[in-house]
């Protein structure tokens, strides 16, 4: 329980302390031209904030596979395991992202400052129209240069096995004419989920990051195909 209070602490205490230079990192972005340039000046801040919340609950990262990724923006798909799964992946993938969050996150304090500089997107599940803007909005992020990570299960795994990959996630990927890039992301679960959230323990996790699928897939493949292969692609790694 020590360790669940220090951790959310972290969470919300690193958030408080740096968002008075919120502020100061938006003036300095107009000193850099490219996208990528001013991403990675954004992704400064959450990395820290990442690691200290790592550190806190005693989890050590494993990453395997390549991370020479495509130029511009790509699509990070990845399994959903936890909670702990947004810092894990911040803190393990060297290019910067924004994801896509649950609407109610917008009522963590200081958090949805940070998520909104780091173009992350809100979904309402219970509005229809929300997943249409959503995917609106996703598809003019990573046309803009932008990344993004979404996990097309929907909701945590918890450890109890994937869920199937909803098609509609892909359609970024598609209009946007993006590379697919799948993670695999293994343990998360072990450190909190298994203990019905009224707990943290120390442990470790293992990132996987597979191959960048070329866009041109959609061409040969439907939605659902492609978000079954993807699947298939990252069950085989945690399995």
């Amino acid at each position: 329980m020590i360790r669940l209070i220090r951790t959310v602490g972290t969470i919300i205490g690193y958030a408080a302390f740096v968002t008075p230079k919120l502020n100061g990192v938006k003036r300095s972005l107009t000193h850099y031209d490219t996208v990528t340039e001013k991403d990675i000046v954004t992704h400064q801040y959450p990395k820290r904030w990442a690691s200290k919340i790592l550190r806190t609950a005693g989890v050590k990262v494993n990453i395997h596979g390549n991370q020479n990724y495509p130029e511009n923006g790509v699509l990070f798909i990845s399994n959903h395991e936890g909670n702990f799964d947004i810092p894990v992946l911040i803190y393990a993938i060297n290019k910067p992202f924004g994801f896509v969050s649950k609407v109610e996150v917008k009522k963590i304090p200081f958090l949805h400052k940070w998520m909104d500089l780091l173009n992350c997107i809100y979904l309402d599940r219970t509005d229809r129209r929300s997943s249409i803007q959503m995917i609106r909005d996703g598809v003019t992020s990573l046309k803009a240069g932008h990344s993004i990570m979404i996990f097309p299960e929907g909701t945590r795994s918890k450890g109890n096995g994937m869920a199937e990959f909803k098609a509609g996630s892909f359609k970024l990927a598609k209009s946007a004419g993006v590379p697919i890039v799948p993670i695999a992301i293994k343990g998360t679960s072990e450190l909190m989920e298994k203990y019905n959230s009224k707990k943290i323990v120390p442990g470790q996790v293992d990132v996987t990051i597979l191959d960048a699928i070329d866009p041109e897939i959609f061409d040969r493949y439907t939605l659902q195909e492609v978000a079954n292969l993807v699947h298939e692609r990252i069950e085989s790694v945690i399995k």
